[in-house]
């Protein structure tokens, strides 16, 4: 099996963590010495074993941060209706 290097550039940001300590994180990686990539994936607690992951280029990042946002703004969208649907019913 090919050695796979790594070099964590940035740490973003830890979204969960399991009962036996493994991190899901976000954070910049370089993998075998390339341009670092936005990544997601589960990390043990000493950064010596890692689950499977997602890696996002500059430009798919952005691409999920629009995506997400407006998934978001339909969600807020709905909730309002779903409200204002509410005070009419009861008036």
């Amino acid at each position: 099996m090919a050695n796979i290097e790594f070099e964590i550039v940035k740490h973003i940001s830890v979204l969960s963590e399991s009962p036996k300590g493994w991190k899901k994180e976000l954070n910049l990686i370089s993998w075998n010495k390339l341009e670092p990539k936005y990544d997601i994936r589960e990390w043990c607690p000493d950064l010596e074993k890692m689950g499977k992951g997602l890696t996002f280029t500059e430009e798919e990042s952005k691409e999920l941060g629009k995506v997400l946002n407006f998934n978001r703004q339909q969600e807020v969208a709905l909730e309002n209706v779903d409200f204002l649907l509410f005070c009419i019913i009861k008036i």
